[in-house]
């Protein structure tokens, strides 16, 4: 049972079913569902999906910025006032780009993320561009959610196999 468009299961991580399953279930991406863990289901489909995607809205909205760049123009706000907001978007964009990518192998500071939201969204363009990259190799998130899912596996492995058997029937030496 899982959601059709996202391959998404319907129960979240972590409940019941999972152990009925085998262990502990890989947590699901955005667009991806968890066709990351075996490449199926139109993993590839949706990468390329989430590649194009992402390039097109990048395209797209450097396409508003240039109007926003011509509209500064066209007020005579100057150079001062237009090289400063150029460099903004530049500076917002670079900083994006890389939060994005490092947020690909690494969990973030849920603190750190909320003091730089403003920054993120004025560099939403960067942001793009590194899901962009990201996905002509994986899936965005995808190495880093594997590790997790394996290390978890491991651990539900050594776990489950130091118990074989009932305890309470176990022979006692005397």
């Amino acid at each position: 049972m899982s959601d059709d468009e996202t391959g998404t299961p319907d129960t979240p991580a972590g409940s019941p079913g999972g152990a009925a399953q085998g262990g502990p279930r890989p947590e699901p991406l955005r667009f991806f569902g968890t066709s990351w863990v075996d490449h199926d289901n139109g993993y590839a489909a949706r990468r390329a999906g989430v590649a194009v995607g992402s390039l097109a809205a990048a395209v797209l909205s450097c396409l508003v910025l240039n109007f926003a760049y011509e509209g500064l123009q066209i007020a005579d706000t100057g150079a001062f006032v237009t090289v400063l907001v150029v460099v903004m978007f530049a500076i917002c964009s670079a900083l994006a780009f890389r939060n994005t990518w490092e947020g690909f192998g690494r969990r973030h500071d849920p603190q750190r993320q909320a003091s730089l939201r403003g920054l993120l969204a004025i560099g939403f363009v960067g942001s793009l561009l590194a899901h962009f990259f990201r996905s002509l190799t994986e899936a965005p998130g995808e190495k880093l959610h594997r590790e997790e899912y394996e290390k978890a596996r491991e651990e539900y492995e050594r776990r489950s196999s130091r118990r074989t058997g009932n305890p309470s029937k176990k022979k006692r030496r005397r």
